[in-house]
Formats: C-alpha cells, sequence, structure tokens
C-alpha cells in the first residue's frame, strides 16, 4: 500500500501540452512544423516496417518505392481533402456566414489530415504503383498495415503539438492541460480544466493494433487483402470509440434516435465493411495453399541455384490462373520437342 501511494504521488496529476513555441522550429526562412515532423516520422516507421515484411513475401525495397512514391502523395492529398470537405467544409469555404480560408486548405502543417481520405485516396496510388512494381495489391496491403497503423500512431503527436483534436472534461490522473490562450480552448471553462487526451488514446491503440496484426498474420498467415480487413475493424473500433469523446467541430448526422459525429459513422462503416469483407476473403481462402504475390506474367525467371522452379505461389500459379501461357511454355511442358532455335 505504502509504494502504491508513492507511486501514485510520483506520477504527474495530468498530461502536459508543450508550449506553442514548441510547435515549430525556425531556421532562418525556413520553418519546421512539429506536426510535419510528427507526419514525416510515422511515413519512415511505416516504410521501414513495410520494406521488411515485403521482402519476407519475396519483394524488395525497390518495389516498395515504385509504389510508395504513388501511396504517399496521393495518401497526403486525400487525408487534406477529406479533412477540407468532410470534418470542416464550413470554415474553409465560409458556409454558414463565417469567413472563407481558401487560402489556408494546402497549409497542411497546421493539421488537418483525415486518415480515412488518406487510406481511401492513398489506396488508389498504391493500386497504381502495384501495377508498375508487377506485384498485387492485397500482397502489398496486407504487408504494409501494421507499418500503417505505427504511421497514424506518431502522426497523431502532432495534434499533441498543435494543442488539437482533445476530448471533454476529464478529472482523470492523465488529463490533458490545454493552454487557455489556445484558439482551441472551449469558451466557458475554467482554465486549469483538464481533457481526455485522444490523441494518445488513438495512439497506443495504434500500437497495440499493429502488434495484433502481425501476430494474427504470423499464426494465420492472412493474405488476399485479410489482413487489410483486420486493420479496417481495429481502426474503426479505436475510432469509434475516440470520436464520441472529441470536442472538435465535426458534422453531426442523425439517422433515427441516433445522433453521432460523421466520423463516427464513416468508424462504424469500417468496422462493418471490415467484417464483411474478411468474411468473403476467408471464404475465397479456404483450400488454397498459395497466395500468388505477382501480378499474372511478372514474376521474376528462376535462378539456376533455385533448381529453376519458381517460387511458390509466382510464376507457374499466375500463369494458370491468368489462363495465359504461351506457345513455347505449353510445348515445354507438354513435351512436343519444340524447337529450341524458334524460341528468340
Amino acid at each position: 500500500m505504502a509504494f502504491a501511494t508513492q507511486l501514485a504521488l510520483a506520477l504527474p496529476a495530468s498530461i502536459p501540452s508543450p508550449p506553442p513555441e514548441f510547435s515549430k522550429i525556425s531556421l532562418g526562412p525556413l520553418t519546421i512544423h512539429a506536426y510535419a515532423l510528427c507526419i514525416l516520422a510515422g511515413i519512415l516507421i511505416a516504410l521501414w516496417l513495410t520494406n521488411k515484411r515485403l521482402s519476407a513475401r519475396g519483394g524488395n525495397s525497390d518495389m516498395l518505392w515504385d509504389i510508395a512514391i504513388w501511396t504517399i502523395p496521393f495518401g497526403i492529398v486525400g487525408g487534406r481533402l477529406y479533412h477540407v470537405l468532410i470534418t470542416d467544409p464550413m470554415y474553409y469555404f465560409g458556409l454558414g456566414g463565417q469567413s472563407a480560408h481558401l487560402a489556408e486548405i494546402p497549409q497542411i502543417w497546421l493539421g488537418g489530415l483525415g486518415i480515412m481520405g488518406a487510406v481511401s485516396l492513398g489506396a488508389l496510388g498504391a493500386w497504381i504503383g502495384c501495377r508498375r512494381a508487377g506485384i498485387r495489391l492485397s500482397a502489398f496491403v496486407d504487408a504494409a498495415v501494421p507499418g500503417l497503423l505505427l504511421a497514424q500512431a506518431a502522426g497523431r503527436w502532432g495534434n499533441w503539438f498543435n494543442q488539437e483534436l482533445f476530448g471533454a472534461p476529464t478529472d482523470l490522473p492523465w488529463g490533458l492541460e490545454i493552454d487557455p490562450d489556445s484558439y482551441n480552448f472551449p469558451a466557458g471553462l475554467p482554465a486549469d480544466t483538464l481533457f481526455h487526451p485522444t490523441f494518445l488514446y488513438e495512439s497506443l491503440w495504434n500500437v497495440l493494433g499493429a502488434f495484433v496484426l502481425i501476430a494474427l498474420d504470423r499464426k494465420f498467415k492472412l493474405r488476399r487483402g485479410a489482413l487489410f480487413c483486420c486493420y479496417m475493424i481495429w481502426y474503426g473500433i479505436g475510432r469509434t470509440f475516440t470520436e464520441s469523446l472529441r470536442l472538435d467541430a465535426a458534422e453531426v448526422i442523425a439517422i433515427g434516435p441516433l445522433a453521432l459525429r460523421v466520423h463516427q459513422w464513416l468508424a462504424i462503416g469500417m468496422v462493418i465493411a471490415g467484417i464483411l469483407a474478411l468474411i468473403l476473403v476467408l471464404g475465397k481462402l479456404r483450400g488454397q495453399q498459395a497466395d500468388p504475390f505477382y501480378l499474372p506474367g511478372t514474376a521474376p525467371a528462376p535462378t539456376p541455384a533455385e533448381g529453376g522452379k519458381p517460387a511458390e505461389g509466382t510464376g507457374a500459379q499466375d500463369r494458370s490462373e491468368s489462363g495465359t501461357m504461351s506457345e513455347s511454355e505449353t510445348a515445354s511442358e507438354k513435351g512436343t520437342g519444340a524447337d529450341p532455335q524458334n524460341e528468340k
């Protein structure tokens, strides 16, 4: 009991927010925002983990960069469009008699990237990159989603630096301090009010989710987008909870007696879609021995060290699934004695 009391006294009574001057660093004419650094850190973490997982599936770092140069810009644009068009269109476009803030739309360093938009448009970029790299989109997203969760976890700390997207007032010992002079501080509340640190809740949930997805993948060998479905379920559950606490402006949609923030409805939709898609994918996976990594006709030729045999789930299976085999391949496999001199 004495130890527990001493520990309680040693722990801080609240979580302080960084001073406003910590949210950006000025280096001559260059200003570096902490929010942008958190986003950058998340991208680097995601690339590192995705590279390890992609290499274990037969890919390489060149493939990853070929896909990343499409996925990252698409994701950033999608995240910003989601924030501007879904989260707070009244602020940016001056709806409802407010002043328009069109000049702030491209200023992502001020905060405001919606992960649902980033994932949606980022998936389009990933599809383009996967087509160019010659691998299946499902193979890439299954390799990428644990790193994606870690990227989201790092990005949420940008909200801490910006003192934004916090939750309702609380008297819990881990309540978050917000500068009363901040424009985000709710009017009418005492200056010493503490708030739910929703950035921390979501960050910890995402870190835990990354480990859960990796564990599920190791145990069940989830393929063909099944792990991405698990990501949708996990993230949707966590986002539904954190959205129920947040105080920032968001559109509220009432369906029957239930009125929820638009982000909550979308998060619930993610969970439902993830469950239905997972059932469908698992049904297709039943009884299949291998999961093709490459798109049909793009698997690399086997090296002599491999005994002239294509890797499992790559070349031969890709050709059989696509239903297209060249005449020389057909002749060789049927033993018809095709003239090698004609194969030029």
